[in-house]
């Protein structure tokens, strides 16, 4: 099996669960379910699209645990009084180049937009544009956020900092979150290289997956309360914990813990969010942190222009130059390509565009449950 054929097949197990049916609805529709609920809950009809088609990013690149299925989660922080629908979302401090941007409770799939469209029309101004960003809520996959630079021939970055779920390098405590990263870079005639990825060997959905199938985890991807590795999926539930990428020090868990380090330190230490153990959780069911230092969720965007350091098409060409010299190194035996950054979710992305989002019996079940709990029918 071709090793493209190997990461979507593993890619689209992960996102749907196995051995289930998933029902397969098509894009537009779910698209108008979801405007309709955030419509439900206050949003302004620009807001709700904005949130909607940032959601649904997930969904089309085939990162189902950040989707459509987190809907519910979003609904249940403005039950809570910890998701504001109408947020007057500004800027509090910028130069030229640089700003702060204070969410005021938004939704982050509004928020984080916002604060890139800052980013670009600094970066088209003066040719780089950084934004960290205070008092928000989780912005669905950094991705999404990256690529509205790469579209304007920009260097994209994106990240957010996250509740505690990680312990550092050595420790027992659950200090960071899984704090994706992502840096999305144009090219000509090829796609965007996408490098967009979380902090740690392994995201909690993955433990969720190999719970329902009853299956140990590797070893390396989390640890016991009392620091021990462990391939119990349930770890977390009992004190554990998630480990940087890398697993342990041995095979570069430190370099996993600095990169979510940073990632923690530009999002919220910066703009003056939470950060660490007090970054606040997005089940709205989860007491909140105690003594936070902060305000709300912080991310940190930016645009860099690429021909603030040499002509674009020079660049992009140069960038397929690049990337075909990837495509064409020897593969590994039982593999017959290697593959570039963004390649598994720019093909799904095309497919599901196509044939439509396949979500899990107990996802419907539940968004059925929330169309009908807000007056919303939904498409299926």
């Amino acid at each position: 099996m071709s090793s493209r054929r190997d990461f979507m097949q593993k890619r689209g197990n992960e996102g749907k669960g196995v051995a289930l049916h998933p029902m397969t609805i098509p894009y537009s529709n779910l698209l108008e379910f979801t405007i309709a609920i955030f419509r439900r809950i206050g949003c302004p009809e620009k807001d709700a699209q904005t949130a909607a088609v940032t959601l649904l990013s997930a969904d089309l690149r085939g990162i189902d645990s950040h989707g459509v299925a987190r809907l519910i989660g979003y609904v249940r922080l403005h039950e809570a009084g910890r998701a504001n629908p109408k947020p007057g979302v500004r800027i509090i401090h910028e130069t030229p180049s640089t700003a702060v941007v204070d969410g005021d409770s938004g939704l982050g799939l509004v928020v984080a937009p916002y604060a890139m469209q800052v980013a670009i029309e600094k970066a088209e101004k003066v040719g780089t544009g950084w934004v960290s960003v205070q008092n928000s809520n989780h912005f669905g996959i950094a991705g999404y956020h990256a690529l509205q630079a790469a579209k304007r021939d920009m260097i994209g970055v994106a990240m957010t900092n996250a509740s505690a779920l990680v312990a550092p390098t050595f420790s027992v405590e659950r200090l960071l979150g899984t704090n994706p990263m992502c840096f999305a870079i144009p090219a000509g005639e090829e796609p965007a290289f996408v490098a967009d990825l979380a902090t740690t060997t392994a995201a909690n959905g993955k433990l969720e997956i190999l719970q329902r199938k009853s299956e140990e985890a590797p070893l390396g991807w989390i640890q016991d309360r009392d620091g021990n590795p462990s391939i119990d999926p349930h770890a977390l539930k009992s004190g554990g914990a998630l480990l940087p990428l890398g697993g342990d020090r041995d095979h570069g868990s430190h370099k996993g813990y600095s990169l979510g380090a940073v990632v923690d330190i530009l999002s919220a230490v910066l703009s003056g969010a939470n950060y660490g153990p007090w970054v606040p959780p997005f089940p709205a069911y989860v007491p909140m942190p105690t003594n936070m230092p902060g305000k709300g969720i912080g991310h940190f965007l930016g645009a860099m222009r690429v021909d603030a350091f040499r002509p674009a098409d020079e660049f992009k060409r140069h960038m397929d130059n690049w990337i075909r010299r990837f495509r064409s190194a020897k593969p590994a035996p039982g593999h017959d390509k290697v593959l570039i950054p963004g390649d598994p979710e720019r093909e799904m992305e095309a497919e599901r565009l196509a044939a439509g989002i396949p979500l899990l019996p107990s996802v419907v079940e539940d968004l059925k449950a929330l169309g009908a709990k807000l007056g919303v029918g939904f498409p299926g």
